[in-house]
């Protein structure tokens, strides 16, 4: 099991102040780095809903969708 979050807390606190400003940088970047790959998701969802909406021809069926995925996996 990992570090108690309390533990973890009173040990960052103890530490220089530079460090805590990396620690904090790090997190914080960690962070981003999820909003922004959640954003790219979201973009390429919205691009597809666009696409469905212009052209409906391009949407499968739930039944043909999950029989091609049943085909793929063994």
């Amino acid at each position: 099991m990992g570090t108690p979050i309390e533990v973890l807390e009173a040990q960052l606190l103890q530490l220089p102040k530079a460090d805590r400003i990396r620690v904090l940088d790090r997190v914080v970047a960690s962070l981003d780095a999820e909003a922004a790959r959640d954003a790219a998701w979201d973009a390429v969802a919205a691009g597809r809903d666009a696409e469905a909406r212009q052209d409906p021809s391009v949407l499968l069926a739930l039944d043909e969708v999950l029989a091609g995925l049943r085909a793929e996996v063994p």
